[in-house]
């Protein structure tokens, strides 16, 4: 593919599309540019910061770790069409988000990024978040927040990121989006060198995507929970603080008239009825 630049409507010149050398420059320029990756696609005010490069897992280096406002995180990783590994691209990229979730602890986590907002910018990632969002003093404390707990329940997305991606890898992604709770997305970089501008054309795929998985956070269907589920679901997300929560509901379920239990796509909830005398 070529793209035609032009003075005015004059001199009009056709750009044939480049090459990247080596992935590390384009780990760089999405590092530098973050804005490249085209989330926007997504929902219109998301933007990702890159917060650090090769970021170090059990698994191996991440290439790039990003946020959003929102508190999502996600694991960038870019591959050369040219790479004879390049269908194993999505696997890697799981891996790393497995490793990440199983096998770091939090505090750890944020001390790491931390390190490396400080390392480029001189400023702490609390500081520059907030200025790269735009956030007031309670906007970054509910991102943190929100970090925190995407990190505890392994809820990551992904970002498959290269110059060219071909039909299969594409059908790969809308698949495992139709049919799972993950997100991941592709980004088709095209680059277009003139003079001393670089062009960068991002294509997203895998967005097009309406999930109906049962009880995902993207699921339009609302379950009705019940005591079993709810308790399942406490143990499995507070762990050794979750008998704080049954111990509360226990002696609610005992002193009043009724729990009824609410609905909702991914968190459980009750509430105790007590009827007037």
């Amino acid at each position: 593919m070529s793209i035609i630049i032009s003075q005015n409507g004059k001199k009009a010149l056709k750009i044939d599309k480049s090459n990247f050398d080596r992935e590390g420059y384009l780990q760089n320029y999405i590092h530098e540019n973050p804005e490249s990756i085209p989330v926007y696609e997504i929902d219109e005010d998301k933007k990702l910061f890159v917060v650090a490069r090769e970021f170090q897992t059990e698994s191996g280096p991440i290439d790039a770790l990003a946020i959003d406002k929102d508190g999502d995180i996600y694991v960038v990783e870019t591959k050369l069409y040219k790479n004879p590994d390049k269908r194993t691209v999505v696997a890697q990229a799981l891996d790393y988000g497995a490793s990440l979730w199983r096998h770091s602890d939090y505090n750890e986590f944020i001390v790491k990024i931390n390190n490396a907002v400080n390392q480029k910018f001189k400023v702490s990632l609390e500081e520059k978040a907030k200025e790269f969002f735009n956030l007031d003093d309670e906007g970054i404390a509910n991102m943190l927040e929100s970090i925190k707990s995407n990190f505890s329940q392994g809820n990551i997305k992904f970002v498959i990121l290269m110059d060219s991606i071909e039909d299969r890898l594409k059908d790969l992604i809308i698949y495992i989006n139709q049919n799972s709770q993950f997100d991941i997305y592709a980004v088709q970089m095209e680059y277009y060198k003139y003079e001393q501008y670089e062009i960068m054309i991002p294509k997203l795929f895998g967005v097009e995507v309406k999930k109906n998985i049962p009880g995902s956070p993207n699921s339009n269907s609302r379950r009705i929970w019940d005591e079993q589920g709810f308790i399942i679901q406490t143990k499995e997300r507070l762990g050794s603080e979750a008998e704080k929560v049954m111990n509360l509901y226990e002696y609610l379920r005992a002193n009043t008239d009724k729990i009824k239990w609410g609905t909702g796509n991914a968190n459980g909830s009750f509430s105790p009825i007590i009827k007037k005398t």
